[in-house]
């Protein structure tokens, strides 16, 4: 009984080999292979690198408002076009989240994202449902300023009379003076 018993697992190991050794190996797998094989929507489908131009995307949903200049929309952080809010521990900074929270409650925000920042966020200009930009209507607020090296001074038209002044952190950094805010930190700053 032993010796069939040896003889069927011999003849199981046989073929099993034979068989195994008859297929060619799986070619190796690589990132590239997986990342074909990804399922994208065309908005979202990466562009060869090598393209002219390349495709803007478009989101639209609803805004998870982070602070002045920057929000979520369907899961990507984007940042404003065009603009600078306050930080939210310098002076405004709260108020020009909850105006921008109070501007995108309960709409849906269209964003064509242009660009991104050196933080690797994208930039986006970001409307409401009745064509306003979000951009403009924070400018409009005194609650951001224009950023004209991004703008192009697009909205400075918008912005209110003593805006520079009330925000003036936000004007320092647009000038590359971040070493006053060691000077002045962000708590000695009033909120108004």
């Amino acid at each position: 009984m032993e010796v069939l018993v040896l003889v069927v697992l011999g003849a199981l190991l046989v073929a099993f080999v034979s068989r195994s050794a008859r297929k060619p190996p799986p070619p190796p797998r690589t990132i590239e292979d997986d990342f074909e094989k990804l399922s994208f929507p065309p908005t979202l489908r990466p562009q060869p690198s090598g393209e002219a131009s390349p495709v803007r995307r478009v989101l639209k949903g609803r805004a998870w408002v982070v602070d002045g200049d920057t929000i979520d929309v369907e899961g990507v952080r984007l940042r404003l076009f065009g603009i600078d809010a306050p930080e939210m521990d310098h002076p405004y900074g709260k108020q020009s989240k909850w105006a921008m929270v109070n501007l995108c409650k309960g709409h849906l925000v269209t964003a064509e994202i242009v660009d991104e920042d050196t933080h690797g966020r994208s930039v986006a200009r970001c409307l409401l449902p009745d064509g306003r930009d979000l951009s403009a209507e924070l400018v409009k607020q005194g609650l951001a300023l224009d950023w004209p090296k991004y703008s192009g001074g697009e909205y400075k038209p918008l912005e209110t009379e003593n805006a520079r002044k009330r925000l003036w952190r936000a004007s320092v950094r647009q000038k590359g003076r971040t070493d006053l805010w060691e000077k002045y930190p962000a708590s000695q700053g009033r909120q108004r």
